[in-house]
This record gives C-alpha cells, sequence and structure tokens, in this order.
C-alpha cells in the first residue's frame, strides 16, 4: 500500500473500485498480475502454487486450493479486489500502523529488536 496514504477502504455501494483511490487500484493490479502466474486474468491454484515456488515456498496442493476455495466463483480482478477490501476494512489506516511500529523501532533500523 502506498506510503503517502492512509486512507482505509469504506464499503459504499456495489462498486469495489469506488472504495480505493486510483494508486491504490494500480498497486493491487500489480499485486494480482504477480500472482496470476498464467497471465490468464484468474487466479488459480496452479497459480498461487507457481507464485509461492517463485519466492522459494514450495505449498502443497492442499494449501493452494483452501486459498481458492475463499471465493466463491473464479478469481478475477474484481473479485480480488473485493477480497482486499474486505480483508483491510478491519486494519488500521497504514499511518497508525508505522506510527506504531516506531514505537518499538528505538534506533530508527527498520528492525525490531
Amino acid at each position: 500500500m502506498s506510503k503517502a496514504k492512509g486512507k482505509k477502504p469504506q464499503r459504499s455501494g456495489s462498486n469495489v473500485f469506488a472504495n480505493f483511490d486510483q494508486q491504490q487500484i494500480q498497486e493491487f493490479k500489480e499485486e494480482f498480475t504477480i500472482i496470476d502466474q498464467d497471465s490468464d486474468g484468474f487466479i488459480s491454484e496452479k497459480d498461487l502454487k507457481d507464485m509461492w515456488a517463485s519466492l522459494g515456498i514450495i505449498q502443497v496442493d492442499k494449501f493452494c486450493a483452501e486459498m481458492v476455495k475463499v471465493s466463491p466463483g473464479q478469481i478475477n480482478f474484481t473479485s480480488f479486489l473485493t477480497f482486499m477490501g474486505e480483508t483491510l476494512a478491519d486494519t488500521d489506516p497504514e499511518d497508525v500502523l508505522h506510527n506504531a511500529f516506531a514505537c518499538v523501532d528505538v534506533q530508527n533500523t527498520g528492525y525490531i529488536t
């Protein structure tokens, strides 16, 4: 998410795109593209397994299948964005999280020691 914005997604009607600013939508689109390994416009179990493998993590099929089951249908960008909005709806704004981290990063190293 953007460091400049601390905007939380708001539930307003059925247009999920109205819940995010353009920069946030672009960031989610980039994330979706990284996960959609075969570039077919949908996230599948194989896409998830391949994405994890690209990070050096071997996931079992069951794990990826459970991730895909979260969606009632195929996961296209709109359903991905809806899922992200629902997931982020109950989180603190980004600036609050940064400030909380800064409180425990007393040496300002970017790490908690």
